[in-house]
């Protein structure tokens, strides 16, 4: 079993049925002892970024759920480490944060596409040793990450990808609706 980092993908076990994690995959942008961060990849809002942002004159860019704490913050994750300064890569090309005003002048320039910067509302966080407890008591499965998986616009197709390429065990959750019971 791969140990937490960062630039791994926690894939969320079939049977956390938490609602903010239930099918999720998160990247983790930051991995201590005393704490860890990362970036729910695969949920999108109905909202761009330039509606909450009046500053940004294109709508291409979704906004998506980073996690519950910090609902007030926008992080993101980009492949243009060389052109955003402050930029911590996270994975080999994949970076997080760096220099707003300067994402925002590429974006309205239209040197950025969504292929290239991901948004996020919020991320997830994980106090002392918390997410390693969460490991161990099976919450996640731990995995590396990819810059595609990573910059994909997707909603619970990537979980039910990345769970098949796990254990046979998980082959049966891939379809689980979000309510069992009412199946």
């Amino acid at each position: 079993m791969l140990k937490a980092k960062k630039g791994r993908l926690l894939i969320s076990e079939p049977t956390l049925f938490d609602e903010t994690f239930f099918k999720s995959v998160i990247l983790l942008t930051h991995y201590s002892k005393e704490e860890s961060i990362g970036l729910i990849l695969n949920k999108p809002t109905k909202i761009n970024l330039n509606e909450i942002l009046e500053e940004i004159n294109s709508d291409q860019f979704t906004i998506y759920v980073g996690g519950p704490v910090g609902k007030n913050s926008i992080q993101f994750i980009h492949t243009l480490g060389e052109k955003i300064s402050k930029s911590i890569e996270i994975l080999e090309g994949l970076y997080w944060g760096g220099d707003f005003d300067q994402v925002t002048q590429l974006i309205n320039a239209g040197e950025v596409t969504r292929e290239e910067m991901k948004f996020f509302i919020g991320y997830t966080g994980w106090g002392e040793e918390q997410l390693d407890k969460e490991i161990r008591e099976e919450s996640w499965i731990v995995t590396k990450g990819s810059n595609e998986e990573c910059m994909k616009h997707t909603t619970s197709q990537i979980w039910s990808e990345l769970i098949k390429t796990q254990k046979n065990k998980y082959a049966i959750w891939t379809n689980l609706p979000k309510d069992p019971s009412l199946n």
